[in-house]
This record gives C-alpha cells, sequence and structure tokens, in this order.
C-alpha cells in the first residue's frame, strides 16, 4: 500500500491534459472512451451480474497461484466477499466496457477469470468472442454458472495454469488482451513474451494494477520498452499497450 502512495503522488503531476495530447489517436481515444462517461452501452448486465454475486453466500476453496491477496488470510471464501474485495469494481468493470464498445475487438483474451467480473465486461460487445483464462477450478466454475445465469453465450473459460494455456493459443491472434491474472513481475513478463507472437496491428492490451507492487511496476516499464510497443497510456490502476506502427513511440500518463 506504501508503495501505491508513494507512486501516484509521484505519477501525478506526470498526467497529461487533454488538450497536451498531440496524438490524434490518443486524443481521441481519451476524449471518446475513457472520459465519455454519458455511454450508457450495457451497464445494467455488469450492474446486475455484481449484485448478482454480492448476494452470493456460497463458500469456495480458493486456488491461488498469484502473488496472493492482501484482504484473505484463508483459502476458504464467499463468493460475495471475493466480489466486494477482490473483484472488478463496478468502475473498473464500465471502462473496459467502454473499451470494448470503442475498440470492438473480435477475438478477445482474459488472463484471470476469477468470479467473472471482468469477463462479463469483455462479453458486453455482441460480436466479440472471449476466451479467458483461470487457474482455480471453483471460482471458474462461479464464473461459467454466472455466465450462463446471465445468457452469455460468447464466452469460453480455460482452466489451468496459465503459461500451459497460453502456449496452446499462440497461434491465434487477438486484438484486445486483459491481463488479470497472478499479480508478479515474472509471470507477467512472461504471459506478456509469450503473447507477443499474438499481436496485430490493431491489438490493444490492458494490464490490471499496474502500480499494485514495485514488481509489477518494473514489470510494467520494461513492456513500455518492447520494441514492438508504440504507445502506452498509464491510468495508475490501467495501462494500455498499443502496436501500432504508424505511431511514433510514446508513453503518455492519464487520469482517468
Amino acid at each position: 500500500m506504501l508503495h501505491q502512495l508513494i507512486t501516484y503522488i509521484k505519477w501525478l503531476p506526470t498526467t497529461f491534459h487533454l488538450h497536451g495530447i498531440h496524438s490524434p489517436f490518443v486524443f481521441s481515444f481519451k476524449k471518446d472512451c475513457l472520459k465519455n462517461t454519458t455511454q450508457k452501452d450495457s451497464d445494467h448486465i455488469i450492474t446486475n451480474y455484481r449484485k448478482a454475486l454480492l448476494k452470493n453466500n456460497q463458500t469456495i476453496s480458493v486456488t491461488d497461484f498469484g502473488a496472493g491477496s492482501r484482504v484473505f488470510t484463508s483459502n476458504e471464501r464467499k463468493v460475495k466477499k471475493i466480489a466486494q474485495y477482490a473483484g472488478a469494481t463496478h468502475k473498473r468493470m464500465r471502462l473496459i466496457q467502454h473499451v470494448v464498445n470503442y475498440f470492438t475487438p473480435e477475438y478477445i483474451l482474459e488472463i484471470g477469470t476469477s468470479i467473472g467480473m471482468g469477463t462479463i465486461a469483455l462479453a458486453s460487445q455482441p460480436k466479440a468472442r472471449v476466451t479467458s483464462l483461470e487457474g482455480c477450478p471453483e471460482t471458474a466454475q462461479v464464473a461459467k454458472t454466472q455466465l450462463q445465469n446471465f445468457r452469455i453465450t460468447n464466452t469460453e473459460i480455460i482452466v489451468g495454469e496459465f503459461s500451459k494455456s497460453i502456449k496452446k493459443l499462440q497461434n491465434n491472434s487477438y486484438d484486445l488482451i486483459y491481463f488479470d491474472g497472478n499479480h508478479s513481475k515474472e509471470a507477467t513478463l512472461q504471459y506478456a513474451y509469450s503473447l507477443l507472437a499474438t499481436v496485430t496491428n490493431e491489438t490493444v492490451w490492458i494490464f490490471d494494477d499496474i502500480h499494485w507492487s514495485s514488481e509489477m511496476t518494473q514489470a510494467w516499464n520494461l513492456i513500455k520498452e518492447f520494441p514492438e510497443v508504440t504507445v502506452t497510456i498509464d491510468s495508475f490502476w490501467l495501462g494500455f499497450v498499443f502496436f501500432r506502427k504508424e505511431q511514433r513511440k510514446e508513453h503518455f500518463a492519464i487520469k482517468i
């Protein structure tokens, strides 16, 4: 938590105001997507999905392959508590939904399904086909059941260790990849390196909790320097990565 506070204090003065952005692509993305709070999209779906999870009293045994939890001390957790403390906030779900509706990606990969709060936002674009990876069988089952209850049919959840699952997907191309799984430097970089093979000129990567720890900040800074990366946007909680060859290499910090 101290790392986040110190990093935020350093990050805040570096942020760009809308009219200080000279890249037309980034200017439009900020104005029409990140800052457009008037979009309604399918807000009722993600709102009701979240409400249903917050009422779910089921207790599950969570297998955690990542950096661990700062909230839970036991692997036995109520679904409603996961939704309350560990799942994506409503604001973050809405932002992901905005990004999906802005870029209209057809093929989406999510690393880290958990109980499906990010998945429902990614799947809100009707033409999208979402593949979501989850290491824990019990959280994956909660997500599958919940998505079925909401009649979401454009998602596939693959259960297994992330690196093994990713190897089977490296011949695919993805328009958007949402990294929200193992919050460690080594794992984040491993997944990113492995998935470079799936990138096209229009691909968007979204990294969750890029300043969650000093390790995640280090991983984010290294990803920014990938030769294939041209534009990045650091919104503090989320990091956006673009591979547009027509753009010169630039890094932006934008407050949302």
